[in-house]
C-alpha cells in the first residue's frame, strides 16, 4: 500500500509536471473508481491544474476553478505518466482504471494491481468533503506535528501500538510497512498496548515516528515515479525481510499476523524473545 513518503514524492512529481496544464480528456475505464457519480471527473475537462498535493495517503489534484480531484490509491494503486498512452501504460500486473490526458500531451494513468478495485476518486469543492480526508489525524511528516498531538493519539489508549500507528484518525499517512519500521526503531512490541508505555518508551516511539516518516519523505524526493515502490522496499529494515538477519541484533526477522495482512518484527529486539502468532 502506498504510504505518505511515496505519495508525497508522487504528488511532488505530478505537481511539477501538471501545474498550469489543462485537463484535455478523461477516460474512466472502471466505473467503480468514481465515488462522486453526480460529479464525474469528465466534468473537469478544460480546467487548469493549480497544484498537486497530499492528504495522508490520498492524492489531491487541485484545479484553478476551486474543484479538487481526490484520489485514494488503495492497497495496490499507483500512477504512471508519459507523453502518450503507450508511454504511460500500466506495468505488468497492473491495470489502468482511469486515464487523464493534458493539453501538452502528458497522459497520467491511475492503475490498480489487486484482485479487487481499491482505487477510488472523488470530485469535490473542498478536500474535507471526502470522508477519508475529513477524518484524518495529524501528519508526522508535517513540520508542525507536535508531541501533544502524538500523546493524544497514544496516551491511555487500550489499543495495540501497531493499530494506533495505522489508524488514520490518529496519525495520517502511516500503513503496514512504516509502522513495522517505526516500532523496530523504537524497539517496541507491535502488540503492546499504548496504555502500558512509560514516559521513556513514549519518548522513543515519538522520536522514531517522526524520524522514520520524515527521513523516508526526504529520501524518496526526486526518485522517478516508476522507481518509488522499489526504493521503499530497498530502504526497509525489517518490513518484508522475513528470515533475514535483523540489522540490530543479527537474529532472524519474523512474520506475525496482523489484521488481514502479515507484518514483520524482531523478537529479540522488540518482544523480549516472544514469538508472535501466525494464523494457522
Amino acid at each position: 500500500m502506498p504510504e505518505s513518503p511515496e505519495v508525497q514524492a508522487l504528488a511532488d512529481e505530478l505537481d511539477a509536471r501538471l501545474t498550469g496544464r489543462a485537463l484535455a480528456e478523461v477516460d474512466v475505464v472502471e466505473f467503480r473508481v468514481v465515488k462522486t457519480r453526480s460529479r464525474p471527473p469528465e466534468g473537469l475537462v478544460g480546467q487548469q491544474v493549480a497544484h498537486v498535493g497530499r492528504f495522508g495517503k490520498l492524492l489531491d489534484v487541485g484545479f484553478g476553478s476551486g474543484a479538487h480531484l481526490i484520489v485514494s490509491l488503495g492497497r495496490h494503486g499507483w500512477a504512471r505518466y508519459g507523453q502518450s498512452e503507450a508511454d504511460a501504460a500500466a506495468p505488468a500486473g497492473a491495470v489502468t482504471l482511469l486515464s487523464l490526458g493534458f493539453d501538452d500531451g502528458i497522459v497520467v494513468e491511475l492503475t490498480d494491481a489487486g484482485d479487487w478495485v481499491s482505487l477510488g476518486c472523488w470530485v469535490v469543492d473542498t478536500p474535507a468533503d471526502v470522508p477519508a480526508v475529513a477524518k484524518l489525524g495529524p501528519d508526522p511528516a508535517d513540520p508542525a506535528f507536535s508531541r501533544a498531538e502524538f500523546d493524544r493519539a497514544f496516551v491511555g489508549r487500550r489499543k495495540q501500538l501497531k493499530a494506533v500507528l495505522q489508524e488514520q484518525e490518529s496519525l495520517a499517512g502511516i500503513g503496514n510497512a512504516y509502522s513495522d519500521e517505526i516500532l523496530f526503531v523504537a524497539r517496541l512490541s507491535p502488540v503492546a498496548h499504548a496504555s502500558m508505555l512509560d514516559v521513556e518508551a513514549l519518548d522513543r516511539l515519538f522520536a522514531a515516528t517522526v524520524d522514520v516518516v520524515r527521513t523516508a519523505v526526504a529520501e524518496r524526493r526526486g526518485i522517478p515515479i516508476d522507481r518509488l515502490k522499489q526504493a521503499k522496499v530497498d530502504a526497509m529494515l525489517v518490513h518484508g525481510r522475513t528470515g533475514e538477519p535483523c540489522p540490530g541484533c543479527g537474529g532472524a526477522v519474523r512474520d506475525f499476523s496482523f489484521a488481514s495482512t502479515m507484518a514483520q518484527y524482531c523478537p529479540d529486539c522488540q518482544t523480549g524473545g516472544e514469538i508472535l502468532p501466525l494464523k494457522g
